[in-house]
């Protein structure tokens, strides 16, 4: 019985073991943060990305067409910068709430397309952008001043936004595999050109984008080690979830399980729980999220 349970709902099974290894990337980022930048710990994240997708091309031949070279370009960039804010966030304000504005993507997906391929919204998906939206106010608590740490955050988001639409374009024209590859191309070369800027050019307003390099420890690296594999078998069990089921928007909406599994690894890692506002914002744009899938 439980195996034939296990079948049926095999989409959400998959989604949520890579809710929990997305989490777990967050948390081995979290603790590597502690010695090093969060541009280097974006650095070491794609660089092991990189040779892994290497490795994919070497063993299956590519079949694509191309013909968007810029808007790989831009994917690449966009998605880089995205990566980077979230990271930053990581390091700096709580795991739930760094992993919740990074799930604000799929509100700025929705009114992205709306404009640029004149997707309509229905009366239920504009509700669920309004939802999120005021979970985004409850979250930044405009009242007691608007910090880095939120424009960071909300950049995150905007920035998955955009590559997440960029992709839709893409996957017409290129291989899986060379959308993912350009991301972890220019995942591993703008940090390693902002270290190298660093070590000449470090200003302290500016330390989160310039920073020196600082050579991991044998604890760093096997945070490392770790970081990779999750993140690695995330983007598996991703795929795996998404092919197992026949409905999109029901796995979608099981990926904001990973917001609740970073919030219990931060809480192992020493974070406090959200206060009362924050916490019905990350609940309201958890529920904007789930709303939006259904519309898919």
């Amino acid at each position: 019985m439980y195996r034939s349970f296990l079948m049926r709902h095999l989409g959400i099974y998959y989604m949520l073991i890579a809710s929990l290894l997305f989490a777990a990337t967050g948390a081995f980022a979290k603790l590597l943060s502690s010695d090093m930048s969060s541009i280097e710990v974006v650095f070491f994240r794609n660089a092991i990305g990189f040779v892994l997708i290497l490795f994919a091309l070497g063993k299956k031949p590519l079949h694509q067409k191309g013909g968007r070279p810029f808007v790989l370009i831009f994917r690449g960039v966009i998605g880089t910068l995205g990566l980077l804010a979230f990271f930053y966030n990581v390091a700096q304000i709580n795991l739930a709430t760094a992993f919740t504005f990074q799930k604000t993507a799929p509100i700025f997906t929705a009114i992205i397309a709306m404009f640029l391929f004149q997707e309509k919204l229905s009366k239920l998906g504009w509700i669920a952008i309004f939802i999120g939206f005021i979970g985004i106010v409850f979250i930044v608590q405009p009242n007691l001043g608007l910090n880095k740490n939120d424009l960071v955050g909300l950049l995150s988001g905007v920035g998955a936004a955009m590559a997440y639409t960029s992709i839709r374009e893409l996957r017409k024209y290129y291989d899986t595999r060379i959308i993912v590859l350009s991301f972890m191309t220019f995942g591993t070369l703008i940090p390693l050109l902002c270290m190298v800027v660093g070590e000449f050019y470090s200003p302290a307003n500016l330390d989160f984008i310039f920073s020196k390099f600082a050579m991991p420890n044998l604890t760093g690296f096997i945070y490392i080690a770790f970081m990779g594999v999750c993140g690695a078998w995330f983007q598996i069990y991703l795929t795996k979830a998404y092919a197992a089921s026949r409905k999109a928007g029901v796995v979608a909406a099981v990926s904001y399980s990973d917001v609740l599994f970073s919030m219990l690894f931060g809480l192992l890692l020493g974070d406090s729980l959200p206060n009362w506002a924050a916490m019905c914002g990350i609940c309201l744009i958890v529920v904007s999220g789930i709303l939006i899938a259904k519309e898919k």
